[in-house]
């Protein structure tokens, strides 16, 4: 199933960049990874329900103000198509990370190995979303963790143009550092950009070597129009 035949432009994408900042910064920005034409039909599916498997109006659960949908499987050729480019390079800063970190766990180098354990492990409902802001709306800070397999980075892209579609709407990070105050960071995405980020945790060089920062993100109110961004985790839901 494909519901638009555009290629994103991944050869674009400069992965030594990309993981430095997230060294750095704990988060790492791809600069139009979407073209508008993409950004525009993928937007438009949100009211094609066939394509999803729920929806969830997030002031009923106190998650924020607005809605997101995610898709069910077979996700669109796009969609999975992201998952399965982004996850490889995604994957070796992931096991870098997690040795810093002593952790064990070490992913696969194919999205489609990870998935298998996912799924062998009763996660098996597809995590890529669709959000949709409209005036007033926000996203309260929170991590998108499903279940026991977490795969540790996620990427956001967003849909509509700043100025033109909506006002408001930053992307913002927390960062919480052992005996430190938090760090916020706001990301200043424009139309077709994406914002790879943790989803949990990260490491960072201390004075007495790697500590763990714990990390959230959310979306600060939108003050005018309409905003929609397409969310993509590579782990799962139980």
């Amino acid at each position: 199933m494909d519901a638009h035949p555009a290629t994103p432009r991944l050869e674009r994408i400069d992965w030594t960049a990309v993981e430095a900042e997230l060294d750095a910064h704990g988060c790492a920005l791809i600069p139009r990874l979407l073209d508008p034409e993409t950004c525009a039909a993928i937007a438009g599916w949100y009211d094609r329900a066939e394509l999803f498997r729920s929806t969830v109006v997030m002031a009923r659960h106190g998650f924020g103000r607005g809605e997101y949908r995610y898709f069910a499987y077979p996700l669109p050729d796009l969609i999975a198509g992201l998952r399965a480019a982004l996850y490889p390079p995604l994957a070796a800063i992931a096991n870098r990370w997690n040795a810093t970190l002593g952790v064990e766990a070490r992913f696969p180098g194919e999205h489609a190995d990870f998935l298998a354990r996912c799924h062998a492990a009763g996660q098996t409902r597809p995590t890529p979303l669709l959000l949709r802001y409209g005036p007033g709306d926000y996203n309260c800070l929170h991590q998108d963790l499903y279940g026991e397999h977490v795969f540790p980075l996620q990427a956001a892209v967003l849909l509509s143009g700043p100025g033109r579609d909506f006002a408001g709407g930053e992307f913002v990070l927390t960062e919480q550092r052992p005996r430190m105050q938090s760090r916020a960071e706001v990301v200043p995405l424009r139309l077709g950009d994406a914002v790879v980020f943790p989803v949990r945790e990260r490491p960072v060089r201390g004075g007495r070597g790697p500590y763990r920062a714990n990390l959230r993100h959310g979306v600060s109110r939108l003050r005018a129009g309409q905003r929609h961004t397409l969310g993509v985790i590579f782990h799962d839901a139980a």
